[in-house]
């Protein structure tokens, strides 16, 4: 079955960095739009960065522009987030999304998410 697996997360100060990875199976996503959305402890899950499957479109929330960076290999069906200067507001678990089909934007596949912890 298709399957997303996150994985970087981790205990960090701020100001640190981490490059997230989310490596998909059961499935080749190369031609698939793929994004990462995270989770804070009390909050609902928000968007944090799309990209298209040529990496021609790419977006980002307005929280993390010019902080985090998506980008992939399709080679080896992986996607990933680089953050750079992480704030504590940036604790959340991260999911990887990608959506039933290619031609299609609305996330259906999900990973189990990869904690990141900022601290102080």
């Amino acid at each position: 079955q298709v399957q997303l697996v996150e994985s970087g997360g981790g205990l960090v100060q701020a100001g640190d960095s981490l490059r997230l990875s989310c490596v998909a199976s059961g499935r080749t996503f190369s031609n698939y739009i793929m994004g990462w959305f995270r989770q804070a402890p009390g909050k609902e899950r928000e968007f944090v960065a799309r990209i298209s499957w040529n990496g021609a479109n790419i977006g980002y929330a307005d929280s993390v522009k010019g902080r985090f960076t998506i980008s992939r290999d399709n080679a080896k069906n992986t996607v990933y987030l680089q953050i750079n200067n992480l704030k504590p507001e940036d604790t959340a678990v991260y999911y990887c999304a990608a959506p039933k089909t290619p031609w299609q934007s609305d996330y259906y596949y999900w990973g189990q998410g990869t904690q990141v912890t900022v601290s102080s």
